[in-house]
């Protein structure tokens, strides 16, 4: 029987596959942090013949490339694609057998990206499941305007055809996609799922929620939102091939070294909680709470060429952040310091400002010299936001700051992690600011809340 070992990787939203015959095993669109790998299949007593990736990904670098090196096995990829690395080059209707009674058929699914693929997983001839990647997820599909809008329509037709195509396979047929979990490859809110089927996904997924493959576009495309900016850099980084991660620690900054920091143009990370930061902090240091969001956010934001230094209160911390950094390419860090934050022997450029509520903000609300800053995406503020509120995402803060209002700006987002990041990068910009976290619901905000009909 062949097994699914699926590897979260939840900071991402996405998912590797380890199939296996409890002989030998197909590695499906790994992450770059290879060692998790090795261990699911030294755990399953498996030996690895292959790696395979359904399409050149744009959310994080790849393991696969650095996995065929080591092992010496095969790395499958679609032959349309371009890269600089022997591969073995893959076409719609090959059938590579990778154990005694366990075989990937390649099934064209372009959409997600010109030449993506899929692969059905065969065990004596029979389909068993079927790693699907960017195209079929639970629920939705991956957006298709990663290559710009002009392509996007005719990818989302692709997408369509795709996800009819895969279908066609038998009701009992595993889904196993690599997106939908949070990534922003996807469109929509994905099924909170953790497993589905052909059936289910015939009766669920928003090509079948739509009338017709112009709806399906329609929907597709407008629920497409904006995405990180780092997605730019990662095509390109997969397609030469990337090595495994250096996880060794980079250097120690003391308290000398993080004073000297503090007038440059480095990045100085503080990835405590939000609330624990805004108690007391370095002058003109950053927070990104380290959790889920954490590498899509500083990845998101960090300047190209700014020095990045990584502030925790344990190696633990520190080690766990560096990983989460080098899944999307972010190798050189200028150094971190662990220990007591803030440190104590730096308390003269200590700094702080206050954590408020709703509840608070629609007491000043309307006093002049206090401004609500809404940092959510364009498309979550068009849904509804805070009467008289001033728009400006998160992503996009940097390059508008000078345009804000004068005044005391109390920020928000949608439950306090956005808000947070936008609070410190605004006070290390010599704003006054208030951080609001709280849950942005009808039940704090009540009467205050423009609806999308009025808005």
């Amino acid at each position: 029987m062949i097994e699914a070992v699926a590897l979260s990787t939840p900071e991402l939203g996405d998912r590797t596959y380890l199939l296996h015959d409890r002989n030998v095993a197909v590695v499906i669109d790994p992450q770059r942090d290879i060692d998790r790998v090795m261990t699911a299949a030294a755990t399953a007593r498996v030996r690895i013949a292959c790696v395979a990736e359904t399409h050149i990904h744009n959310d994080y670098v790849s393991g696969g490339w650095s996995i065929s090196q080591q092992l010496g096995v095969p790395y499958l990829v679609a032959d349309g694609e371009t890269v600089s690395f022997d591969r073995q080059a893959v076409h719609p209707g090959d059938e590579i057998g990778i154990g005694m009674s366990f075989s990937l058929r390649v099934v064209a699914t372009p959409g997600h990206t010109p030449h993506h693929v899929s692969y059905v997983v065969l065990e004596h001839g029979r389909p068993v499941s079927v790693c699907t990647g960017g195209s079929m997820l639970f629920g939705s599909t991956g957006r298709t305007d990663l290559f710009g809008r002009d392509s996007a329509v005719a990818l989302a037709r692709c997408q369509y055809q795709s996800v009819q195509e895969l279908a066609r396979l038998p009701d009992w047929v595993a889904v196993l996609p690599t997106h939908g979990f949070g990534s922003f490859c996807s469109v929509g809110p994905s099924a909170k799922i953790e497993s589905s089927t052909i059936e289910q996904q015939r009766s669920e997924n928003l090509v079948f929620q739509t009338s017709s493959e112009e709806a399906f576009v329609a929907a597709l495309l407008s629920g497409s939102t904006a995405y990180p900016s780092y997605y730019c850099h990662m095509a390109a980084r997969n397609r030469r091939g990337m090595p495994r991660p250096d996880l060794s620690p980079p250097s120690i900054f003391d308290e000398a070294q993080l004073q000297a920091a503090v007038g440059s143009a480095a990045w100085m990370v503080d990835v405590r909680a939000r609330t624990a930061f805004a108690s007391a902090h370095l002058y003109r240091s950053i927070n990104v709470e380290h959790g889920i969001q954490f590498t899509t956010y500083l990845g998101w934001l960090l300047p190209e060429d700014a020095p990045l230094v990584l502030m925790a209160e344990t190696n633990e911390v520190a080690a766990a952040a560096q990983r989460d950094l080098t899944r999307i390419g972010i190798d050189e860090l200028a150094g971190r310091y662990v220990g007591r934050l803030p440190p104590p022997a730096l308390r003269k450029i200590v700094r702080s400002y206050p954590v408020r509520g709703f509840a608070e903000l629609a007491e000043v609300r309307h006093l002049p010299g206090h401004v609500t800053l809404d940092v959510r995406r364009q498309d979550e503020w068009e849904t509804g936001h805070l009467e008289g509120a001033v728009n400006l995402p998160l992503h996009e803060l940097t390059e508008h700051v000078t345009e804000l209002p004068q005044g005391t700006l109390w920020i928000h987002c949608a439950a306090g992690f956005r808000a947070g990041i936008a609070a410190s990068l605004l006070e290390r910009a010599g704003r006054q600011v208030v951080l609001i976290d709280d849950q942005l619901t009808p039940a704090n905000v009540q009467d205050r809340w423009v609806h999308a009909t009025r808005g």
